[in-house]
């Protein structure tokens, strides 16, 4: 039995963050919905174990059926820039978590809510930057370097919300009641610095403190290399790294990536080759959960689904079952689909 087996979640579609922590609970076990737009085009590749309808969410009749799946749902995630809900009269305190007590409402955002940011858009650079984790992030005398959007869209972001989603079930299972789960990519990508942040005035860009407790591993780098640490500049010296760098490069061009890895495999020289995806497809590598839980595991990730390809659902795609499972509705009995792919209730259905 999956941990998150008979959780219900309705994810609005969005972008990255929001589909990911969507991800995670699917992945878990959860029963995730994505509510699609009419008409809409879905380049979402984080749809694993996930089902769709599409609402329109300004037509009340479709309006009616999200109303009616939020009175079984235990958690809505909510992609949108502060403001979007509520002007769709989706209020989470003022109408939500009235209408379903029990109901976690999931709100991502990038800038904070009540911060100087909140009413202007941004990238992942953006929240790294007023985060204050950009600049950690390179190497010494050099600009900072943002890696991707992996800090902080899926790591700041998606797996925090995700986290908080978690907190906020365990809160429900002592108060009964909902709440309103705040996540953001700038606290989130802070907190996750919280050791380099705390040796800041020793570390600053390219300087770690980790660098200077790394002996024994150095000597083994050493060696692999074919040199004595008596022969090398004293590493200590933090003005002889440029000349150590020069010397390891051109060691290290003189053989082949796999001569090394000949070499450096079964030591403790922390010498790994830097594999590219394609070379992980090819061999087989097998991509698993982020945790594995012994009693109760995640659902495994299909071969054809192992990191290497996504996607694949369509707006639409499982939501007629979903809603049968769900609610018990039937097409033609409880609800329609429009010709633009709308759900809508027959007869006042699901009248909020």
């Amino acid at each position: 039995m999956s941990p998150l087996k008979g959780i219900k979640v309705i994810e609005l579609a969005g972008l990255a963050p929001g589909p990911f922590a969507g991800l995670l609970l699917a992945d878990y076990g959860a029963s995730v919905l994505r509510i699609d737009r009419p008409k809409s085009i879905s380049g979402d590749q984080l749809t694993r174990n996930k089902t769709s309808i599409t609402l329109d969410l300004r037509d009340k009749t479709s309006l009616n059926i999200l109303f009616r799946l939020l009175t079984a749902a235990d958690i809505l995630i909510d992609p949108f820039r502060p403001g979007v809900l509520e002007r769709l009269g989706l209020s989470p305190t003022e109408v939500l978590l009235k209408h379903n007590p029990r109901l976690i409402v999931a709100r991502m955002t990038g800038f904070r809510r009540d911060g100087k940011y909140k009413d202007m858009a941004g990238h992942d650079i953006n929240y790294l930057a007023v985060s204050g984790v950009l600049s950690m992030l390179g190497r010494a005398g050099e600009k900072p370097h943002a890696p991707g959007n992996i800090l902080g869209d899926f790591a700041g972001g998606g797996a925090v919300c995700f986290q908080g989603i978690l907190l906020a079930l365990i809160s429900r299972s002592h108060t009964g009641r909902g709440q309103v789960v705040e996540a953001n990519m700038v606290d989130g990508s802070a907190y996750l610095a919280t050791f380099p942040r705390l040796g800041e005035e020793y570390s600053p860009r390219g300087r770690s403190r980790v660098a200077r407790t790394c002996l024994m591993f150095y000597a083994a780098l050493v060696r692999g290399l074919g040199f004595e640490i008596g022969q090398l500049p004293k590493r200590e010296d933090r003005e002889q790294w440029p000349v150590l760098r020069e010397i390891f490069t051109k060691r290290f061009k003189e053989k082949t990536r796999a001569e090394w890895e000949a070499v450096f495999d079964g030591t403790d020289a922390c010498a790994t080759p830097v594999l590219e995806q394609a070379e992980l497809e090819d061999n087989g590598y097998e991509q698993r959960p982020m945790v594995h839980l012994v009693s109760t595991p995640a659902a495994p990730i299909p071969a054809d689904q192992g990191g290497w390809s996504g996607g694949g659902l369509l707006p639409g795609d499982g939501g007629v079952d979903t809603l049968r499972e769900w609610v018990g509705w039937e097409q033609g009995k409880d609800f329609e689909v429009r010709k633009d792919g709308a759900f809508v209730a027959i007869d006042g259905k699901s009248k909020i």
